[in-house]
């Protein structure tokens, strides 16, 4: 009876989570090759051949490159909200009709033995949005892609045991690099993607009400590196009074290798 994940890729160059009941399983997102998407598969002893859906969060190619060729090659159902399947209409190629639905965001939704809610995120796409999933009295929250953490969002991740949580940039390497102003400022705004520093606050508030172990995820190739953030994000969250190993683990993801299968 247990849910369980593998983020197979995280970070600015392309994205994919695998979910997985007793009775269903989802990936959520797939922004990079099929044939890349496979090996990552492959790597985790995982078989796409088993999947029952594609999950969209939003239209960036970092998080559909690979839905469409995925749909096609194994007849898999793609669900995103009505405003997502507008704008990623190109990105994704022809998809049979029969394997187009649409979710209605903020709605809690069975699938099988796993229960999906989904929520508004801020970020500059038609309608982001991304997902909790339910089964077994565990619940996995996946939130990136957002310029801020709102008291809503907040919320939609309350109680969740395992938080998969954007860390995207360093402040300072953002602006030190060699990005033009204009991305910056998209990157830094509302819209954007949210800094190490504010993860960590986001996910002090959080887990200081339920301890919940965490993945920083979706970490930016040129802005950001692994050792810094998860520096980062544990001292701020010390400094809040949330300690890892005490009251949370902290865990890294790869835009390149798939997480172990974790049971819940």
């Amino acid at each position: 009876m247990s849910l369980a994940f593998s983020v197979l890729a995280s970070g600015s160059t392309g994205n994919a989570i695998y979910i997985e009941t007793p009775k269903q399983r989802l990936l959520v997102d797939a922004g990079l090759s099929g044939k890349k998407i496979e090996k990552l598969f492959e790597e985790a002893s995982l078989d796409p051949n088993k999947l029952d859906g594609i999950l969209v969060s939003h239209e960036h190619s970092d998080h559909i490159k690979g839905v469409g060729i995925l749909a096609r090659r194994y007849g898999l159902p793609v669900y995103a909200n009505e405003k997502t399947w507008q704008a990623m209409a190109a990105g994704v190629g022809v998809i049979p009709t029969g394997q187009k639905f649409t979710l209605e965001k903020g709605r809690l939704l069975p699938f099988g033995d796993l229960d999906v809610d989904s929520f508004s995120v801020s970020h500059d796409a038609a309608d982001p949005m991304f997902f909790s999933f339910m089964h077994g009295g565990k619940k996995l929250t996946i939130l990136t892609d957002t310029g801020y953490v709102s008291d809503r969002m907040l919320g939609a991740a309350e109680e969740a045991d395992v938080l998969i949580f954007e860390a995207n940039h360093d402040v300072g390497m953002l602006r030190m690099g060699r990005y033009p102003w204009n991305v910056k400022r998209r990157i830094l705004g509302d819209e954007g993607h949210v800094s190490n520093e504010d993860a960590a606050m986001a996910l002090a508030d959080i887990v200081r009400r339920k301890k919940a172990d965490v993945y920083l995820a979706h970490l930016s190739k040129d802005n950001n590196m692994k050792d810094l953030a998860r520096m980062t994000v544990q001292q701020t969250m010390e400094l809040e009074g949330v300690g890892p190993g005490q009251d949370f683990q902290l865990f890294d993801t790869d835009p390149e290798k798939p997480t172990a299968l974790r049971k819940l």
